[in-house]
């Protein structure tokens, strides 16, 4: 059987796990290689040489030499390449296109702040916690207005924008962040927690866990 040429470098974080469900979803063969942040496994010379700014996801593609990084360039790849999960009308696509982008350009670095100074600040930051509460708020109501009236972020099916905001609502659970003061939001979520790509996605490289 011949071996995988996609190589997947993970760990168990949101930006990971958009990539994972991805692949999942698509079933495409792929390595896996697990990337240990916590044990400092991003900043070895063999793995910056895939990111030179030693951060989690990273895809290669063996066999045409395309080596990719940041979530949202991998998921553009992995949808070009497989014609699947991105509508091909043009509004609906567009939608799709700009939906993942307000999650890599917004909803990832709002939260990914909120967690830091909410959970691993040495010391407490009053202002900077109330500032990213109140912006992940906004976000938070945002998508619940988009999602009012419609099952997936994009069109009439689920599509990349929904993986890419999966990645981060996924992990808002697990750390206990809560949401559910948004109906539409908490409704597309549980639809996208159900799907079993998504149910082993998350698992890849393991399981994540609170602080």
């Amino acid at each position: 059987m011949p071996q995988p040429t996609l190589h997947l470098y993970t760990d168990s974080s949101p930006n990971g796990f958009k990539v994972s469900i991805a692949l999942e979803e698509l079933g495409l063969p792929y390595q896996l290689h697990h990337v240990r942040i916590d044990a400092g496994e991003h900043k070895l010379p063999a793995f910056q040489k895939l990111h030179p700014h030693a951060r989690i996801p990273v895809l290669v593609d063996e066999a045409n030499g395309i080596t990719l990084f940041e979530s949202a360039a991998i998921l553009l790849y992995l949808v070009e390449r497989s014609g699947r999960l991105l509508p091909q009308e043009p509004v609906p696509r567009w939608e799709a296109i700009t939906w993942l982008m307000f999650h890599a350009a917004s909803v990832g670095p709002i939260l990914g702040q909120r967690v830091h100074f909410e959970m691993f600040a040495d010391t407490p930051q009053p202002a900077a916690i109330e500032r990213y509460r109140r912006l992940s708020n906004e976000f938070f109501a945002t998508l619940d207005r988009r999602l009012a009236d419609r099952s997936w972020l994009a069109g009439e099916t689920y599509s990349i924008a929904d993986i890419a905001g999966f990645g981060w609502t996924h992990i808002a659970r697990v750390i206990d962040l809560d949401f559910s003061a948004y109906p539409h939001l908490t409704e597309w979520h549980t639809r996208v927690s159900q799907r079993p790509a998504v149910q082993r996605g998350v698992l890849i490289p393991e399981p994540a866990t609170g602080p």
